[in-house]
């Protein structure tokens, strides 16, 4: 089966006709210079790289995989080649800027890239997925001498980084860590201790690798507030190498192209980054980052997943289509029949309801980055909630979603021929790491709606309310679950006083039913961009609308009801 290839004139469309981004870019200083045709320009080259560079090595990637040898781990064919290429060429360097080495270009055009990234290879994507969260990292954090020997190395992808967080012992809960690091008279430290599930701890795509690092100090209290976040390379600067060992990779369901290593320190010479203390506040930095990408890694694993099946949906014959009557020609086209449509369309529909709210909070970052004082509440805002639903969701949907499109190819989706079953495979972890799909339901509910009393979620409820497109045939509709979605809010903040546990059991029901409303608005506002010069509009944009409102839009009612049923119960 065909490698995936970027579909780059239908990204634009949502970037520019959906979200009228390079007007709204442009109104920033930073950005006075990007006009349509450069980012089409940039938009155009990525997807002729990831095309032609990074898909045709995802079959290699899978089934050879990475190997381990004695603590070094050999990548599969052609994987080193293509990074530095990749490298080289300046990709990574997309949205850094230009004083670090970057190209100081819009972080929505470095979304769009990871997403073509995470489509054609999701295996290959992984190493670099982290460098712009440990670029930010070290830029807001590390002390002038650390800038110096690593900002600009990582900045440019000239060396990867890793994120070193989980232990044998601990998984999400990082207030159990227990790797130490002990103070020198030098004022560097010693680091000791196992971490897990360590992407790209160990590999031969860059000549060195620079490790962030949680860690404990002797004298930390314990929990999450005890930790200190610590940077050690690979190499040091002199060329020596560092106490830092990888003992195995890990024998995945997918991803064999993505080496998830166990990392021993031992005794490992490290500098802090940041203050004493305050590990968590510079590490959510890269966490934060990496969850949109996680969110974008499941958007190009469903649409990779869709190409497949809409692609054999137009060649394989099966039987007659309902209403073709019983003629005696050749049978109908799978893309004819309803069942296979319902999958096609319904999946197409999450895709690109995915990118508008993928593009547009990439948007906002960098609104926070770089836009005026009286943007930032919203960007903030906008940011803080919608990530985790993103990531939750489209995470979700990559898996199922591409269950579904794997059901196009029949029996032939089963084997490994027609590379379906792979796409399944690799999306099953994004639902796990960058915390699990659970605790983003958590962290949006407890941390930041009851927080505030459901204040932020309820402004930005309104903006969605108000940013509905006022000619929308189903406007009224839409107005109505944001009011359903406000009351169900309310109920839970007075609800949840009178029984802990409630906010918990609910919690993954109110981040679906955030996620409905945000897709239905991210539709409206697609509808709104179509018109009767939109190419082949009635298929690739219609149709898709339909199938939103016809079988994705109604589990709003089930997972409000669940929620009013249990604050009901908590009440009584």
């Amino acid at each position: 089966m065909n490698a995936y290839q970027p579909r780059t004139d239908e990204m634009h469309f949502v970037l520019s006709r959906v979200l009228n981004a390079p007007t709204l870019l442009q109104e920033l200083p930073a950005f006075g210079e990007v006009d349509p045709d450069l980012m089409q320009q940039v938009l155009d080259e990525a997807g002729k790289f990831v095309g032609e560079v990074i898909a045709p090595l995802n079959r290699d990637g899978d089934e050879i995989g990475a190997q381990w040898k004695d603590g070094a781990v050999t990548m599969p064919p052609g994987f080193r080649d293509a990074y530095q290429a990749f490298w080289q060429a300046g990709w990574p360097a997309l949205a850094a800027s230009a004083e670090d080495g970057g190209q100081g270009l819009p972080s929505v055009l470095e979304a769009m890239l990871y997403e073509m990234l995470s489509a054609a290879n999701h295996g290959w994507t992984m190493a670099p997925g982290l460098l712009h969260g440990a670029y930010e990292c070290i830029k807001h954090h590390a002390s002038d001498e650390l800038k110096a020997q690593y900002l600009e190395k990582v900045a440019t992808g000239e060396w990867l980084a890793t994120m070193c967080l989980t232990e044998p012992h601990a998984g999400s809960d990082l207030g159990l860590c227990r790797t130490k690091a002990v103070p020198q008279p030098d004022g560097s430290y010693l680091l000791s201790g196992t971490k897990i599930f360590i992407s790209g701890g160990e590999h031969d795509l860059t000549d060195n690798i620079v490790h962030l690092v949680l860690a404990r100090l002797p004298d930390a209290p314990p929990g999450p507030k005890g930790l200190s976040l610590f940077l050690v390379p690979k190499f040091y600067p002199d060329g020596t190498r560092s106490a830092v060992h990888c003992e195995r990779i890990e024998e995945k369901m997918g991803l064999h192209g993505s080496p998830t290593c166990v990392m021993r320190f031992d005794e490992a010479a490290s500098q802090i980054v940041g203050e004493p203390g305050k590990g968590l506040n510079a590490m959510f930095i890269m966490m934060n980052a990496a969850r949109l990408h996680v969110a974008l890694q499941g958007i190009g694993l469903l649409d990779a997943a869709w190409q497949k099946a809409d692609a054999y949906s137009q060649e394989r014959r099966q039987m007659r289509a309902p209403g073709k009557g019983k003629g005696t020609g050749e049978a109908d086209l799978i893309a004819e029949h309803p069942a296979m449509r319902r999958i096609l369309d319904t999946q197409r529909a999450w895709v690109d309801a995915g990118r508008v709210l993928a593009y547009k909070t990439a948007l906002e970052l960098d609104q926070i980055k770089h836009g005026a004082a009286e943007a930032q509440p919203f960007a903030q805002r906008w940011c803080a909630l919608v990530t985790p639903i993103m990531k939750s969701v489209f995470t979700h949907q990559a898996f199922h979603g591409g269950s579904d499109c794997l059901q196009v190819f029949g029996g032939h989706g089963y084997v490994r021929e027609w590379g379906i079953e792979q796409h399944i495979r690799d999306a099953r972890v994004a639902m796990i790491y960058e915390g699990t799909n659970e605790i983003q339901a958590i962290d949006l509910l407890v941390r930041k709606v009851l927080a505030d009393g459901g204040q932020g979620m309820n402004a930005l409820l309104d903006f969605v309310e108000t940013d509905l497109p006022a000619k929308a045939a189903t406007r009224t509709a839409a107005v109505a679950r944001i009011g359903t979605l406000r009351a169900v809010t309310k109920q839970i903040v007075e609800a949840a006083p009178k029984d802990a546990q409630l906010p918990f059991r609910v919690a993954d029901d109110y981040l679906r039913a955030c996620a409905l409303v945000l897709l239905d608005w991210a539709w409206l506002r697609i509808d709104a961009a179509v018109d009767a010069n939109t190419p082949n509009a009635a298929n690739r944009w219609q149709a898709p609308a339909q199938a939103l409102r016809q079988w994705v839009l109604p589990e709003f009612q089930m997972r409000t009801y669940i929620i009013v049923q249990q604050c009901a119960a908590v009440a009584a």
